[in-house]
């Protein structure tokens, strides 16, 4: 067991605290170990937090020897947390040199929560400068690389979360999402990633007026991510959009026979590689011998449009926020935090808020409408089967042949932060002929939160994905 310890779930790991079979300080020191070996390759942690998690950690052991109050939820169980979710008292530079002494004041609700809950956050994980990237590397933190190839990168904006689960060095991690940096990098990693629906999960103000995004959960397995889920989920004083009452996703679910799935594998104009297509039509074809109905469905969505309304509202809302924070200190911007700025600034003068607004409105139709009748969509995650660590790509990027002017553009999410009141799970789907994995999304009705669990607790049945040691990263 002591072997597999860095690649124990958290509900696995919770199990045997509570039967006495393991020790969360066990647990951590396993984990320590793991981010010892691992973390000079990966590059996955920005700040260790573990002398202050073995403290931690004992005092768990004690609940669970009945020394104490009774365990909570998630009590002893590490967790990685996203740089950019604050914790009192610590830095808050979100990558960016401009911050470095920029100390939090409060909390955000996620830490908050998964401190009540009992977790222990043990480290901290990188991102992207002010989480505007589909990568991750700072001049600040580096270059995080791909635990299962370290010449590419795990994605972003929450890398950092991913290639710490992947590399085995935490069972959970907090991720956040408002272009996909949940779901892109728990593609590129073989990892499992919830974006929940607007208001499900309470984020920071101001950013937590921006429809586009919300925080959330990064585990290795669908039971994992709904044990978080379930801690983060919930109304906060501080977010007037945060829904209440709060939800508890079930952990058990039906099985999917009977139950209608499209399948886009382009949502009508983004181009994907042949092996993330045929492994997401592998996911589909898994589901249709478990009895689930799938049909091949194309929306009328275009580049164009897409691309659009994107850049006014971001121009609008983060490219605005960044821009405050980084004038007069633009020697210190990495090149690509330069051009988020440029483009954004860009967007301000020309098309409007309410130009992007109308196209969003027409594509939450087209989306309702090409979904009616079925329970489910399921689609790729990214059509790009990698990108290389530490590039900026500020040149575009060639997926299945065709050039693209920006990375962001091979990413399939960004229609579901456009409809950001759909719930979307992402699972892996398999491996590219590179070794980084492919994933798929599984987007649901508008606050249908449980179906797309249901879908992928199924699919997680139906075709694997583990982290045995013949199949784990070989860093």
């Amino acid at each position: 067991m002591t072997t597999d310890l860095p690649y124990l779930s958290a509900t696995a790991a919770r199990a045997l605290f509570d039967s006495r079979e393991l020790s969360p300080v066990e647990l951590m020191h396993a984990l320590i170990d793991r981010a010892e070996q691992v973390e000079p390759h990966v590059n996955a942690f920005c700040e260790q937090l573990f002398d202050e998690a073995l403290v931690q950690a004992k005092e768990a052991e004690q609940r669970y020897l009945g020394r104490g109050p009774a365990p909570r939820p998630l009590e002893g169980i590490p967790v990685a947390a996203k740089e950019k979710h604050a914790i009192a008292g610590r830095s808050l530079t979100e990558g960016s040199l401009v911050n470095k002494d920029v100390v939090a004041a409060e909390s955000a609700p996620v830490i908050e929560r998964i401190h009540a809950a009992g977790g222990i956050i043990h480290a901290r994980t990188t991102t992207p400068e002010f989480s505007v990237a589909g990568f991750t590397h700072t001049p600040m933190w580096g270059v995080t690389r791909n635990p299962w190839n370290l010449a590419y990168s795990p994605g972003g904006s929450s890398g950092g979360s991913a290639a710490a689960l992947a590399a085995g060095t935490t069972p959970l991690a907090t991720a956040s999402d408002i272009g996909g940096s949940t779901r892109a990098p728990a593609a590129f990693t073989g990892t499992v990633g919830y974006k929940a629906p607007y208001g499900r999960i309470p984020g920071v103000p101001p950013m937590s007026m921006d429809f586009y995004r919300g925080d959330g959960p990064m585990s290795r397995t669908v039971d994992d991510t709904i044990l978080l889920a379930n801690t983060l989920i919930g109304p906060d004083i501080r977010d007037h959009t945060s829904l209440r009452p709060a939800i508890t996703l079930p952990t058990e679910y039906p099985s999917v026979e009977g139950m209608r799935v499209a399948l886009s594998i382009r949502l009508g104009c983004f181009v994907v590689e042949p092996e993330i297509e045929a492994n997401t039509r592998a996911v589909a074809h898994a589901l249709e011998t478990a009895g689930a109905i799938v049909e091949e469905i194309e929306l009328p969505w275009t580049a164009e449009e897409i691309r659009l309304a994107v850049t006014t509202h971001f121009g609008t809302i983060m490219g605005a926020i960044v821009a405050q924070v980084a004038a007069g200190n633009e020697d210190l911007l990495a090149p690509y935090t330069r051009a988020f700025a440029t483009q954004t600034a860009t967007a301000r003068t020309g098309a409007t808020f309410v130009d992007g607004l109308r196209i969003e409105t027409r594509m939450h139709r087209q989306l309702a409408e090409a979904m009616s009748g079925f329970d489910a969509l399921l689609c790729p995650t990214s059509g790009a089967s990698a990108y290389p660590a530490g590039d900026d790509m500020l040149d575009g990027i060639v997926v299945a042949g065709q050039r693209l002017d920006h990375a962001a553009e091979a990413l399939l999410t960004l229609p579901f932060n456009i409809n950001n009141r759909c719930p979307v799970l992402a699972v892996p789907s398999g491996h590219a002929s590179s070794g980084v994995p492919t994933g798929v999304q599984i987007v649901g009705h508008t606050y249908d939160d449980t179906t797309v669990f249901r879908v992928g607790k199924a699919v997680e049945q139906l075709r694997p994905w583990d982290y045995t040691p013949e199949h784990r990263p070989r860093v």
